[in-house]
């Protein structure tokens, strides 16, 4: 089997060549620059980005499935999240049709369905996203709906996701790490939270591609269970060896707060993890029910979040990112 990669050389999608080279699968991946984590893996690294077309179509013959990771997850403006995370996929998608490429699995998001207010959400949930980001995940998810490869195509939404090479939990492990505090906002003893983690995430993601029932379909790839604030600081604070103090935060600050992140980060020219539209976010609780997944394609999260910690700050330590 041949696999074409967006995203592979970061986050979820170096995880994911990982998983497909450890099936078998001959991967290519579309890389913009550095390989990255990609280095010294026998993939076959395709230069060029998502808005070549002619690039694309070419680089796609003869490929089985294309796992298009690339996202943009943060951004000052929400008319680059839309160009980033729609208008990329819907070339994409054209390109693939051009190759006659059998099937797709397409990487949205939580964020593209919103808050659950209180049960997990499940796929037949309206989609009801909160900030800027969700909005560019929600209406890609419509564009591939509305694609003549949609009946090909699987569409996965991972929650919150952690674990090695992770840049975005890892500023509050940091925290945990550094200053010994866990700022939690609402009630820290009920769930709130759906993490996965990434080794259960990219299992899930080459599984529901494989799957014939799958195809066009969307589907919560989540950890084993939701957890609660209060658990996560628990199995962080055996992960990292030492007391950590929960710090409760008060839901009216916290937009407030990533404001203000906001305006320091942009005197030297940035755009921080925490910021007004991840504030919004961080307000509400994110749960969601992989049962569709489950019943599907036989989908088994199988990293705790003790487990997932231990691993996940080892990494860090290791590599120097604590």
């Amino acid at each position: 089997m041949r696999a074409f990669v967006t995203g592979g050389t970061g986050f979820v999608g170096s995880h994911l060549v990982e998983e497909l080279l450890r099936r078998g699968v001959d991967v290519s991946a579309l890389v913009r620059s550095e390989p990255r984590w990609l280095k010294g893996l026998p993939v076959g690294l395709v230069a060029g980005d998502l808005d070549d077309p002619v690039a694309l179509r070419k680089s796609l013959e003869g490929v089985d499935v294309v796992f298009h990771v690339a996202g943009l997850t943060r951004a000052p403006d929400e008319a680059l999240l839309r160009e980033a995370n729609v208008e990329t996929t819907r070339r994409l998608m054209d390109a693939a049709a051009d190759a006659g490429v059998p099937r797709l699995l397409i990487t949205s998001s939580q964020a593209a369905a919103g808050p659950s207010a209180g049960a997990p959400l499940d796929e037949a949930a309206p989609m009801q996203p909160v900030s800027a980001y969700g909005r560019s995940k929600a209406a890609m998810e419509e564009a591939v709906r509305d694609h003549p490869l949609a009946d090909r195509s699987v569409i996965v939404r991972p929650p919150s996701v952690y674990g090695p090479r992770e840049a975005d939990i890892h500023t509050m492990i940091r925290t945990a790490a550094r200053q010994r505090v866990f700022p939690v906002v609402g009630d820290a003893h009920a769930p709130a939270l759906a993490l996965v983690h990434i080794r259960d995430l990219v299992r899930g993601m080459a599984d529901a591609a494989a799957s014939d029932a799958a195809a066009g379909h969307t589907f919560f790839l989540a950890g084993p269970r939701d957890y609660a604030w209060e658990e996560i600081r628990t199995a962080l604070e055996a992960a990292l060896g030492h007391r950590i103090v929960r710090v409760p935060v008060p839901r009216g600050l916290v937009v407030p707060a990533g404001a203000l992140a906001e305006g320091l980060a942009r005197l030297v020219g940035s755009y921080p993890p925490l910021n007004r539209d991840k504030a919004r976010e961080a307000r509400e609780r994110w749960l969601a029910s992989s049962r569709r997944a489950s019943e599907t394609f036989g989908y088994r999260p199988e990293v705790d979040i003790e487990q997932g910690m231990r691993e996940t700050v080892a990494w860090y330590r290791e590599n120097g990112w604590l």
